[in-house]
């Protein structure tokens, strides 16, 4: 485990046996938050779960509150690097923005009950780690404003530069609502079909005019 692990103190030095025991602590802490809530759920309880002694737990973490930050950090890390596989210098933007959108929708898709948990429960996160977590989803939404801007560059997409955030924003909503809004959403398309027709949705604004075939083909 990468990124901001490390504000997370550890009386562990060696890093590679506090990614992997942190690791174990995330994957055993979901199931159980998913199942029971982060608050009815004991530190003692993830300890036994991800298969550690209380004791050799309370090595990597100090609080169960860092255990809900790690697992949003584990949540972020994995959408970021979904995110960033879908840029290519080789592309154009549009074509980057059609294949990030898609990653975005198929994460959300397959951590739909984690999304929706971290949403619920980063409220009970210090404020130091609050202000990590917001950060890191701003970071993540800049993914889409710089393909916004290089699309506006390779004219490949149509944007106004002043929306350039807001439509960034957007995106990022219109994904993480299939997780938020599934239980209603799912009766009438699967996960397949809402990505296509938000796709057909976002593309609708951001192809230059005259571009049919581009914006057929960004849909498709």
């Amino acid at each position: 485990m990468k990124q901001n692990s490390h504000i997370i103190p550890s009386v562990v030095k060696d890093q590679r046996l506090i990614a992997q025991r942190r690791q174990q602590i995330v994957e055993g802490a979901v199931r159980l938050f998913i199942q029971k809530g982060f608050h009815k759920t004991t530190t003692r309880e993830i300890a036994k779960e991800c298969g550690l002694s209380i004791g050799t737990m309370y090595e990597y973490i100090q609080t169960k509150e860092d255990v809900l930050y790690l697992v949003c950090e584990y949540i972020h890390t994995q959408l970021e690097q979904r995110l960033r596989e879908s840029v290519s210098d080789s592309d154009s933007a549009r074509e980057s923005l059609k294949k990030s959108v898609k990653n975005l929708f198929d994460t959300v898709n397959e951590m739909s009950s984690l999304i929706v948990l971290i949403y619920q429960e980063t409220k009970s996160l210090p404020k130091d780690l609050m202000s990590y977590v917001l950060q890191k989803e701003e970071e993540i939404t800049r993914i889409f404003e710089k393909i916004l801007l290089r699309g506006m560059e390779d004219g490949t997409l149509s944007v106004d530069a002043d929306s350039v955030k807001l439509m960034a924003h957007n995106i990022m909503v219109i994904g993480q609502m299939w997780a938020f809004r599934r239980w209603a959403l799912s009766r009438y398309y699967d996960i397949e079909e809402y990505t296509k027709r938000q796709m057909s949705l976002i593309f609708e604004k951001l192809i230059p005019r005259g571009d049919e075939d581009g914006n057929r083909s960004a849909s498709s």
